[in-house]
């Protein structure tokens, strides 16, 4: 393998700046992330309330996303993850006030992840718009987009053990106090860029609901990546929320804790990194499509041969298996929505995909929370594996008839 062919986004020192500030972000982002679902589960013993508590955060992203598309499209991008940074580091201190102090309930819980869902909704796609503006040079921008799944894949990796230790050990407040320190990161980041593009102002501007019609009249009319995010709203419906039933199989079929919730949350993420490394490493020009099609069938034959090992040993090789193809997946993904949509409609377009990320992986997860309580957490990601060899064989047929 060739690094300085992997790590060629590099070259690039405002993307250097770009990489670390959102780096130290991200593990912050995953301490909290575990210790909120941890806390909710140990709360309430329930699978269906660790649904909830991914929709609570999440699908607020999905009704407010696409506004936050038209505001990265609109205005400096730079001073919106600025105030989107300062809210999420306000909102990670409440947490940890309400859990330090004991004040807290599983309402107040859901309620700031709600809060953060929201922010949340105006961060990604400013950030997401802002990687064509810190890569000098375009051809390595698909590049620059799987260093960074890398690193937030190295961030689940290492977050959700360190995160376990810490809940045994501290609590969670100590894990949403670090979090809100790790917003600095990218603040820093971004005051030591220079020789950023200059915000341009537009001259004139359309009503809110005829772009939010552009974005989505755009997809239609480019049926290349329209299919892109039809298979992508299958997929975190029906295929992506199985993280939702981890604590379940931390708890109840590996009879473990926190720790062990750590464990496999940590090999999941560490397959997603050992993919994201491999999609770095690809020479320009490569097939993203067929690199989609391969993680979609990654990750089905990993939740198959997951939902019933009950040796832990081999179960956290199927769960690093599943964390390998849903990188891949979500990378490339990004990767064609980026690199082939015009600019001007860049940032509607990340929009509506995060939309469907942050808006059908709730329900998602309220579907697989509810199915497991009914027919076993086993059941349901055996299933899930199942519904997602049907869609890989869908897109399989879709793309040989389009060639």
């Amino acid at each position: 393998m060739n690094l300085s062919h992997t790590f060629r986004a590099f070259n690039s020192r405002n993307y250097q700046l770009y990489f670390w500030g959102r780096a130290v972000s991200q593990f912050g982002t995953a301490l909290q992330r575990m210790a909120v679902i941890w806390m909710i589960y140990s709360m309430t013993n329930s699978a269906t309330m660790i649904g909830v508590t991914f929709f609570a955060e999440q699908f607020p992203a999905f009704i407010f996303s696409i506004f936050g598309g038209i505001a990265a499209d609109r205005y400096n991008r730079y001073k919106l993850i600025n105030i989107t940074q300062i809210a999420s580091m306000i909102q990670s201190v409440i947490l940890a006030a309400l859990i330090i102090s004991g004040h807290y309930a599983v309402w107040s819980i859901l309620g700031l992840s709600i809060i953060l869902g929201i922010i949340n909704a105006f961060d990604v796609p400013a950030r997401q718009s802002m990687m064509n503006d810190v890569v000098e040079k375009k051809e390595d921008l698909p590049n620059a987009l799987s260093l960074n799944s890398a690193m937030a894949s190295l961030s689940k990796l290492t977050g959700p053990v360190v995160a376990g230790l810490i809940l045994h050990h501290y609590g969670a407040g100590v894990c949403f106090i670090l979090n809100a320190l790790s917003f600095a990161g990218v603040m820093v980041s971004l005051f030591l860029m220079k020789d950023l593009p200059p915000y341009i102002p537009q001259t004139s501007k359309k009503k809110i609901r005829n772009d939010l019609a552009d974005g989505f009249s755009y997809l239609w009319k480019v049926p290349s990546i329209g299919i892109i995010i039809v298979v992508l709203i299958f997929e975190c419906l029906l295929v992506i929320p199985y993280d939702t039933l981890l604590p379940v199989y931390a708890k109840e079929i590996f009879e473990g804790n926190a720790s062990t919730y750590g464990y496999i949350t940590g090999f999941v993420a560490l397959g997603a990194v050992i993919g994201t490394v491999i999609l770095a490493s690809l020479k320009a020009g490569a097939n993203q499509r067929n690199y989609l099609l391969a993680g979609m069938i990654v990750l089905a034959i990993g939740l198959i041969t997951f939902s019933y090992n009950s040796n832990f040993y081999w179960a956290m090789i199927f769960a690093a298996l599943c964390g390998l193809g849903t990188a891949i997946q979500n990378t490339i993904t990004n990767v064609i929505v980026q690199s082939e949509t015009e600019s001007h409609m860049r940032g509607r377009a990340i929009s509506i995909m995060i939309m469907v990320m942050f808006g059908v992986v709730p329900v998602g997860s309220l579907l697989v929370g509810f199915l497991s309580e009914r027919i076993g957490a086993q059941n349901t990601i055996l299933y899930q594996g199942i519904a997602g060899l049907i869609v890989a064989i869908g897109f399989m047929i879709f793309m040989r008839k389009n060639k």
